[in-house]
């Protein structure tokens, strides 16, 4: 399966999150530049989980319809066409770090799927539902992960 290169120019693949992005923060999306998507996408899905969190993966942010020729996503901004769609704190849109204080630092992944064919998502979907239902249309990904704790 095609790679999808995806980076920010925010922070480094396993490096820590500027607070600036957390909720306790700015709460900002961070930047995202991406490359490698295929030419025949017919959507991107960009999903960020925190794995770590102690009820279960956690959604941070979920957008779905992303333009697939597009190449990133400015800070606090939305995905070219995307559609945000409900995080794990119940708002659309980004939701930023906010690990349990005094816990080791929580991995933040964040997924740029291309998939072969539009998918249809509940409006607030869990990470399990978001990977079960791209995993049968995916055509590429690549992911980042940034790291925080409190």
């Amino acid at each position: 399966m095609a790679g999808i290169d995806l980076k920010s120019s925010a922070f480094s693949d396993n490096s820590f999150l500027p607070r600036r992005h957390a909720l306790e923060g700015e709460n900002v999306s961070p930047p995202l530049t991406w490359s490698g998507a295929p030419d025949d996408a017919a959507e991107l899905v960009l999903l960020c989980e925190d794995p770590d969190a102690p009820s279960g993966t956690f959604v941070h942010w979920i957008v779905v319809g992303i333009d697939p020729h597009s190449e990133g996503v400015a800070a606090g901004q939305d995905p070219p066409r995307g559609t945000g769609l409900v995080n794990g704190f119940g708002q659309r849109g980004w939701g930023g770090p906010h690990p349990p204080p005094g816990d080791e630092a929580h991995h933040y992944v964040f997924r740029l799927y291309a998939l072969a064919e539009p998918c249809v998502l509940p409006d607030s979907p869990s990470a399990e539902e978001v990977h079960r239902t791209v995993a049968e249309r995916e055509i590429a990904s690549g992911d980042l992960v940034g790291l925080y704790h409190r």
